[in-house]
């Protein structure tokens, strides 16, 4: 007895200074890795220390100067709230575009998704080369980022919101069909097992075994990216797709400090909003 505990004692002591070496090894290879990304990319340890400060002084000159005693007074009294929001029915009004852009291109988006996330998913896909192809498209759409996708549709379509809607349904199809199908591959396969026992289609499997238990994960995940796509459309502003971003361009271009805190504030207190609502339409529907 004694000796077969020494032989698990010396054995797992083998095995665990088998992984403490792994460990190093490959923690050595990682620092390699990042100190060469770090040299390649020119991220210098003086140049951060000469740039970082250069931040503060501009984050600094986008908070206003307002003042207690005039702070809700009219827009021309100057330390006014109202005087920093002077624009603020044609700010809002762009900010309400992009929030449109966002919903409809994670409309588009996710419609896409939909229809390409049973046949990327390795349990659902009839065969395997409709896994593939399902995949490789699906990568496609999320491989070229939005902006180089409104590049090219500002070009085709001209400047103005409709670019900037295909734009991010491209890569929202892609994103959010990726995140689809790994959801539906961790779904439960037994019902899907009773549906198509029971003499039920492909399409029928999928209706009534598989979408019942996704659905709370494709609000979840669809609701996250409505999110993101709002800060995606304000990007993506800036080469002519329309919404908040457009003017925002403008007034970084020009060093108007006051107006782009004005703006960076509606885009802060728009996205907060969103995420809030979106927090309780999930809860309400998940019924939690």
């Amino acid at each position: 007895m004694s000796s077969a505990l020494t032989t698990i004692e010396l054995d797992w002591q083998a095995r665990r200074r088998t992984r403490r070496a792994a460990t190093l090894w490959y923690g050595a290879l990682l620092l390699c890795a990042i100190a060469i990304s770090a040299y390649v990319s020119e991220v210098f340890p003086e140049t951060l220390a000469r740039g970082l400060p250069q931040i503060g002084v501009y984050f600094r000159k986008l908070v206003p100067a307002l003042t207690w005693d005039h702070l809700f007074d009219g827009p021309k009294t100057e330390g006014a709230i109202a005087y920093w929001f002077y624009r603020l029915d044609s700010w809002g009004w762009m900010l309400f575009e992009t929030t449109q852009i966002a919903a409809l291109a994670t409309l588009f988006g996710a419609c896409g998704a939909l229809l390409g996330c049973f046949g990327a998913s390795a349990n659902l896909a009839p065969n395997r080369a409709t896994y593939l192809i399902c995949r490789r498209i699906l990568e496609l759409f999320r491989t070229v980022p939005d902006i180089v996708y409104a590049l090219i549709l500002v070009y085709a379509l001209g400047v103005g919101p409709p670019a900037g809607i295909f734009a991010i349904a491209l890569h929202t199809t892609g994103a959010l069909g990726k995140l689809f199908a790994e959801v539906v591959e961790n779904a439960d396969m037994r019902p899907w097992d009773g549906v198509r026992a029971a003499g039920g289609t492909w399409l029928h499997g999928v209706r009534f075994a598989i979408l019942p238990q996704v659905l709370p994960n494709f609000l979840s995940y669809l609701l996250l990216r409505f999110e993101i796509n709002v800060r995606g459309s304000t990007v993506i502003g800036f080469v002519g797709a329309g919404g908040i971003g457009q003017e925002l361009y403008l007034v970084i271009a020009k060093n108007y400090y006051d107006e782009i805190g004005a703006i960076i504030a509606l885009i802060i207190l728009t996205v907060a909003f969103i995420d809030i609502v979106s927090e309780r339409l999930r809860s309400r529907v998940i019924g939690t």
